[in-house]
Formats: structure tokens, sequence, C-alpha cells
């Protein structure tokens, strides 16, 4: 299959999905979306011996697709900077250190609790899983997803200074999952590896700071682009190449492609294109962007939904998938009430509002990523498995419930 059949497939069939949801199941746009790709997955795989080209046309489609490269290399870049294009400042700024501790202690902290957890679980159920690789496997589970939760939150009434607090968080905690995930995937593959305060400094200015220098050059070059010109067409073209250039140098540079499309996002959601351009034509540039969000956000969860059919191993791990389940939840909230307990006067969050956190900390596509770019071990298999329980579970019933939590503890 070549691509451009893939990608002609991939699209009709999230059309196809979307307009199903939107007509008869009606449930919130992702949520709905994902649901119905799983429908459709498990249909697949019950009816396939009756429909054998069905089920062939679906396996080779999501086989063909480099899920990890397209999502990370790809669409990330476009998706995050489409939603920090729309993301306050100003707000961010009143929040920031709730934010900042979130994002960074509370990686740490959620990390090592599931780590520990889910190794003294598999122990006791007699389970080959290294307490490396249960590290590892909370590395790359603990950030929240920025894709799934600002997606969510769209349709959610959360309280304004949460709402910027769970957002921002999102968007600026992949520097601490990257920097774990990094290091303790170096641990798992070579169990000689010593890894020093040093390396693991090296690494971190690189990913994350050279991630956010590139995202703030790269916007400053677009932004001196566009403010000079009155032409739409080009303006839109102008933010498409800056997205497209940050994903190319991040990858080539190794730094934080994530965090380059949220810096470079920031900045020119929150300045001005500059007097050329109307008031309208602006209004236009991010409505156009926000067009790319929700198209994208589409293809991506249909992704998620297919990935079932390539996972024949998916039923042999449900036990692990459940442990997974709970002990994110309950790592996710020690890792914040912790933290707010210690530095109570600067972070002022009551147990309501730490409800709130905790339930909506959602995980995603990037989870399911990193774990299918984990390399080939006897593991493998039980943490990608374990992380798609636990981002079908996150999406979907967390995301329908949400809603509940927040009249509940608002």
């Amino acid at each position: 299959m070549n691509t451009f059949t893939l990608i002609t497939a991939l699209v009709t069939i999230s059309a196809l999905i979307s307009y199903i949801n939107n007509r008869f199941i009606k449930l919130p746009g992702t949520i709905g979306v994902i649901v119905v790709s799983l429908l459709l997955s498990v249909l697949i795989l019950l009816t396939g011996k009756i429909f054998p080209d069905a089920f062939t046309f679906i396996k080779d489609l999501t086989n063909g697709i480099d899920f990890t490269g397209v999502l990370l290399d790809v669409m990330l870049g476009f998706l995050l900077f489409a939603s920090a294009l729309h993301f306050d400042v100003n707000k961010l700024r009143e929040q920031r250190y709730p934010v900042l501790v979130l994002s960074t202690i509370g990686v740490v902290g959620s990390t090592f609790v599931f780590g520990f957890l889910l190794h003294y679980a598999a122990e006791m159920l007699h389970i080959d899983l290294p307490l490396i690789y249960c590290l590892l496997f909370g590395a790359l589970i603990s950030p929240t997803d920025p894709v799934a939760v600002l997606s969510i939150l769209k349709k959610s009434k959360v309280p304004s200074s949460l709402e910027t607090i769970i957002g921002g968080e999102s968007l600026l905690n992949d520097g601490t999952g990257i920097l774990l995930f990094v290091i303790l995937k170096e641990v798992a593959e070579q169990s000689h590896a010593h890894v020093t305060l040093a390396h693991t400094a090296e690494v971190f200015a690189q990913e994350v700071f050279g991630g956010i220098l590139l995202g703030v050059v790269s916007a400053i070059v677009a932004y001196q682009t566009m403010k000079r010109v009155d032409d739409f067409q080009i303006i839109v073209m102008v933010s498409l190449s800056m997205v497209m250039v940050i994903s190319v140098l991040g990858a080539m540079l190794h730094v934080s492609i994530p965090l380059a499309a949220v810096s470079a996002g920031l900045i020119l959601g929150n300045t001005s294109l500059g007097a050329r351009q109307s008031e309208e034509m602006q209004h236009y540039f991010h409505n156009v962007w926000s067009l790319i969000d929700e198209l994208l956000n589409t293809i991506l969860f249909v992704m998620i939904g297919l990935q079932i059919v390539i996972m024949p191993y998916f039923s042999h791990y449900w036990l692990i998938g459940l442990l997974a389940t709970l002990f994110v939840l309950i790592a996710r909230a020690l890792s914040i009430t912790v933290p707010a307990a210690v530095l109570k006067r600067t972070l002022d969050m009551n147990y309501n509002s730490i409800a709130i956190l905790v339930w909506a900390g959602l995980r995603g596509g990037i989870s399911v990523a990193l774990a299918l770019s984990l390399p080939d071990s006897p593991y493998k298999e039980t943490i990608l498995s374990a992380s798609y329980f636990v981002v079908l579970f996150s999406i979907i019933v967390q995301g329908l419930t949400l809603k509940k939590v927040v009249d509940r503890f608002a």
C-alpha cells in the first residue's frame, strides 16, 4: 500500500467514523471518535474469518503506518503549536508555580511511585517485569498528554485557574518526561550503563533548553516575516513552514520538538501579527489553526483506536493493564498531594482541586508512541499492552466523567 493510498484510506475512515459519531452516537468529539474506532476494530477482529478482506485491509493499513514516527516526528509539532497558539500566557504566568511543580516534581514522583507499585505487584503475581522496566513504563505514562488533555478540556467546564494549570502542565511536562524516558531507556538497553549527574544535565539541557531555544528563534523569524505582508495565504504558509522546520531541525539537533512547538505557539499566539493585518485576518489565522488542530486530532484518535487490530497479544495482559491503570491514578494523586502539602502556601491547592487535577490528568497517543519505540525485549509487549489499557481508560472513562467530577468538587 503506497503512501497516498494510506493517507486516503486513513482520512476516509476518519471522516466516516466522525460522521457515525456525530449522526448516531453523539459522544464528545475525540472521545466519540476513539470509541467508534475501537468498536470498528473489535468488529473487524470478531468477523475476521467471515470478512477476511476487510480484516486484511485494516491490518495492512495499520501496519503501514509508523505510529511512533508519524505522531512524534510529524503530527505532534502541528498539534502542540495549534494548542499553544490559543493559550493565554498571562493566565499561565499567574499559575506558574503549580504548573512548574506538577511538570517537574510531579512527573518524577509519579514515575517512581508507579514503577515501585507495579514492580511489587508483578512480583506478587509472579510476572517477570524488572524494576528498571517498571520505572521506564512509569516515565512514559506519567506525563499527561497535551493532545488528549486540551481536546477534552475544551468540552469540560473546568474552573479557569485549574484549566490553566492542567493545560499548562500538559504542555510543559514533556521535558521532564523525555529526560526520564531517555535515561531509563539507556539503562534498560545496557545493564552496565553508568548514569552520571553530568550526563543527566547534558541530556536535560539539550532536550529542554535546546527545544525552547529552537522554538523561540523560529517564532521570531516567522513573526518578522508575517508582520511585513498583508497576504493571508502567505501568513498561513509561513506558519506551516515554521512548524515543519521545527520538526526537521528538532530531529536533526536532538532537541525536544514538542517544547519547540509549544514555545513558538505561545509567542505567536500572544503577539499581534502587525499593523498590516486586520483583526479579521488574524481571526481567520487562528481559525485555520483551529481547523488543523481538529482534523489532526480526529486522525490521531482514529489511529489509536485502530492499533488494537495489530495487537494480537492485547488480551494476554488485561490484569497488568488494569493494575497499571489503578497505579497511574494512585501515583498521580500522591505526586500532587505531597508537593501541595509541603508547599502549601506556594501552591494554594485544596483537596477538591487535587481531585480534579488527578482525574483530568489524561494520557494519550504519546504514551503509546513511546511504548512502541521501546527496544525489543521480553517486556515490550507487556508495557505496550498495559499502556494501551491506561490510554483507553484515560480518554474514555476519565474523559466522559470529567464533567461530573468537576461538578462534584468544584
